[in-house]
């Protein structure tokens, strides 16, 4: 019997439902991406690092709530070595920062969010 291989959604789909979620949800609280992922031609790459481009930035930004999140898919998404040393960088200077797998997994984690931490 053969089997039909599952679609698993890709981050940037996953990513853009959450901030179309997020932005309906917390309209005065400022959400934003940093594009750091993306193939990029070798000129358009060295331009971005040279203006401070960093591997392993989160993907998203929300500042009022001093969190970062970091957008994987929802099977197969790894966070790669840059994004864990980022991470627990970010942590130790006092953000919060979590990774969701996909975007019902990254909605459950901001409603549990204490909002005051």
């Amino acid at each position: 019997m053969a089997t039909i291989k599952e679609k698993i959604p890709s981050e940037h789909y996953e990513q853009a439902l959450f901030v179309q979620w997020f932005r309906r949800t917390y309209p005065g609280v400022l959400i934003h991406s940093i594009p750091n992922g993306g193939h990029r031609s070798k000129s358009a790459a060295t331009a971005l690092k040279v203006e401070g481009t960093v591997a392993g930035i989160p993907d998203l930004f929300i500042p009022a709530w001093k969190l970062w999140v970091e957008m994987k898919r929802t099977k197969g998404g790894v966070v790669s070595p840059d994004q864990k040393k980022i991470i627990e960088y970010l942590k130790s200077i006092g953000y919060q920062v979590i990774v969701g797998k996909g975007f019902l997994h990254a909605k459950e984690q901001i409603e549990q969010f204490d909002i005051k931490k």
